[in-house]
């Protein structure tokens, strides 16, 4: 069975994943992965992406439609693993809070959202304390930081036109292994996208702001949002981030947590200047004193 959805003026601005698990209450985030790979559905006749905003008029096509599996795969998200430790460390988490939006300081080995293999999350933690809560952006699980979530639609739309504006400011911190040859700069780079191999141009602004025994502290600046973007700049620096287990193939201290930290957000909402930082994690923390670097959070 075929089932066409046509956007209208108040579905309109959101990503598509968010307006089918809104569609179909409780929709697993992997269930519209695997049928967006598998061009099960479709954006006005296109393979498309689950962060792809949509628009008033867009036609959304699900080719293998079925009440019987949506409703299999609803029951089965509503028997998740969260447990109230898992809740409890999401709220100590919390750095902000309004009635409108929070913003946690995320752990690294979390997922924002789930997928293969991934039974917990961010995005299945806040659907247990509230349905309407939804995620504003994503880090990779291995990346600790700061994080959006929005409490109602009209801020989780607020957020998303706040991004794609860019007047949404994000700065990262990175400890990388070496030192960049020049020290400040913009680095243009060419991404290799999961769809259709299509190639994305991203931009980002980086700052070497101490360094020590080979070992540097980096600030980062993305203009654009593509996965895995700072991981990928640093190894074209020469200087992959500490702990990356794909893209820092020299490393020795293989067990060490991904040193990537996404540390202040910058924005404003009407009268009201947001300014907010992470605490930067104790390994974070133990591997400059361990390295001789030198961190001023007051310069950032």
């Amino acid at each position: 069975m075929i089932k066409i959805l046509i956007i209208d003026d108040i579905s309109a601005d959101q990503r598509i994943d968010r307006f089918l698990k809104r569609k179909f209450q409780n929709l697993s985030q992997s269930f519209i992965e695997k049928n967006l790979r598998k061009k099960n559905i479709l954006l006005n006749k296109h393979l498309t992406k689950s962060n792809q905003i949509i628009k008033v008029d867009d036609k959304i096509t699900i080719k293998n439609f079925s009440e019987e599996i949506y409703q299999k795969f609803e029951k089965k998200k509503r028997t998740s693993n969260i447990n109230k430790s898992h809740i409890a460390d999401f709220k100590q988490s919390i750095l902000y809070e309004n009635d409108n939006f929070l913003i946690i300081d995320k752990w690294s080995g979390i997922a924002a959202q789930g997928g293969s293999n991934i039974t917990i999350s961010i995005d299945t933690i806040i659907k247990n304390i509230s349905e309407n809560y939804n995620l504003v952006h994503r880090l990779d699980k291995e990346t600790s930081g700061l994080m959006i979530i929005a409490k109602n639609l009209q801020y989780t739309r607020f957020f998303g036109k706040l991004f794609k504006s860019q007047k949404l400011k994000k700065t990262y911190l990175a400890i990388c292994d070496g030192v960049p040859k020049i020290k400040e700069s913009y680095v243009d780079l060419d991404i290799n996208s999961n769809i259709n191999d299509k190639v994305i141009q991203t931009n980002t602004f980086y700052k070497v702001l101490s360094y020590s025994n080979k070992t540097s502290l980096i600030k980062f600046k993305p203009k654009t949002g593509k996965k895995h973007q700072l991981r990928i700049v640093a190894k074209n620096l020469g200087c992959p981030i500490v702990g990356d287990q794909k893209y820092n193939l020299n490393q020795s201290r293989q067990w060490e947590n991904l040193k990537l930290n996404a540390f202040k957000l910058e924005f404003d909402i009407e009268d009201n200047v947001f300014n907010i930082t992470s605490a930067l994690p104790k390994d974070f923390n133990d591997y400059l004193k361990l390295k001789n670097i030198k961190f001023n959070p007051k310069i950032i």
